[in-house]
């Protein structure tokens, strides 16, 4: 398996790593997330300007063409700057997904603007009662002449504020906890019958909850066949694994580094605590962590990429991971920090609390632990 990236690759990410360094300074990410919008509607128009909306679209359909590691190598840059700009959603998770299984009608109307800067989706498929279940859904879908009828509820979906259409998954026959029978639709955000309960989540991003009642969608919204949304969804957040867990692998660079480099400058007892030993120990455990989860994640990223038959419990057991190593590291970091490593002045309770988030988003350890065994 060769890790060693293109020419094109190595451009792409020479290009987001300076975009990070040189115009995300810490000041600004705060800026823009805690802003009415809660990013920069600016550097949106710049991520279309340079190609990254179109990132993992067909160039059939006005994308770039690439694969799931250009897609890395973005959002690995992004995590090292916990970049803010809806990324994930919009262009992984949504725009991908219609690229992938969308009509042309649904093609044009959407990826065009998309890949422009000039429209947000957002993907609503969890629901309370669902957990990390993509199939427990009682969100349901009537056709009614030439509509569907949507009714129910969806949780934390992010990007819900700012998305101007929904991908929203329904159950159009079956019982409640049936693959079979799901369908996905696209739905404008200002449909009557929609309403969102907006909110800003612990990690500083934005996300929204769908109360969804007798809401009219049109028959050519439907994304694919009907009752075959499943395998379309599940690989949707195959994707966003792969995507969410490249942010982490980069969020967990910084932060360890960045403790590195403070134990080198806090004295106690009249010497720099990095001298320490059992402190030294500590951070090697970091480093340990950190290296484990990058080779996973370019393990399971070109396993994905190549179709490879064990493709999902690769993706399982890197999620897994994640979510351990995550905890950890942002815990020591948090810890040789002492208390300041907590306050909002400093970055190290950000990166914690966005690693605990990712720890959690699309099935936590146990989850995927259990997962991984029974592939």
């Amino acid at each position: 398996m060769d890790f060693t990236f293109n020419e094109e690759q190595s451009l792409i990410q020479d290009q987001v790593d300076q975009f990070v360094q040189k115009e995300y300074d810490w000041e600004t990410r705060q800026a823009l997330s805690n802003s009415d919008l809660g990013f920069g509607i600016d550097n949106w128009k710049k991520f279309a300007e340079l190609g990254w909306l179109g990132i993992s679209v067909s160039e059939d359909n006005g994308g770039y063409g690439g694969t799931a590691i250009e897609s890395m190598l973005i959002m690995e840059a992004f995590g090292k700057g916990l970049v803010v700009e809806p990324f994930l959603e919009t262009v992984i998770m949504s725009a991908s997904l219609i690229d992938d299984h969308g009509s042309d009608q649904q093609k044009s109307s959407v990826l065009e603007p998309a890949i422009a800067g000039e429209m947000q989706l957002a993907l609503a498929y969890a629901e309370p009662q669902s957990r990390f279940n993509l199939s427990d859904l009682v969100t349901e879908a009537k056709l009614d002449g030439d509509n569907y009828i949507l009714n129910g509820y969806k949780s934390v979906v992010m990007n819900g504020p700012s998305a101007n259409k929904f991908i929203i998954s329904a159950r159009t026959s079956g019982t409640q906890l049936d693959e079979s029978g799901i369908s996905l639709f696209l739905v404008d955000s200002d449909s009557t019958g929609l309403d969102k309960t907006d909110y800003k989540t612990v990690d500083g991003r934005r996300a929204s909850d769908l109360s969804i009642e007798n809401v009219s969608v049109p028959k050519d919204n439907l994304i694919g066949q009907q009752d075959k949304g499943f395998e379309i969804l599940d690989s949707a957040i195959d994707k966003a694994i792969l995507a969410i867990s490249a942010e982490a692998v980069g969020a967990m660079e910084v932060l360890y580094k960045t403790t590195v480099e403070y134990t080198k400058t806090r004295e106690q007892f009249g010497t720099a605590i990095g001298k320490f030993q059992v402190l030294q120990h500590r951070m090697v455990d970091m480093f340990m962590e950190y290296e484990q989860c990058k080779s996973l994640l370019y393990m399971a990223t070109m396993k994905h990429e190549e179709g490879s038959p064990d493709a999902k419990k690769a993706i399982s057991g890197l999620k897994y991971q994640v979510g351990k190593a995550g905890k950890f590291i942002g815990q020591q970091a948090v810890q040789l920090h002492g208390g300041m490593g907590v306050t909002d002045e400093l970055n190290v309770g950000h990166y914690f609390k966005r690693l605990t988030t990712v720890g959690t988003i699309f099935g936590n350890t146990d989850y995927h632990l259990k997962k991984y065994t029974s592939l």
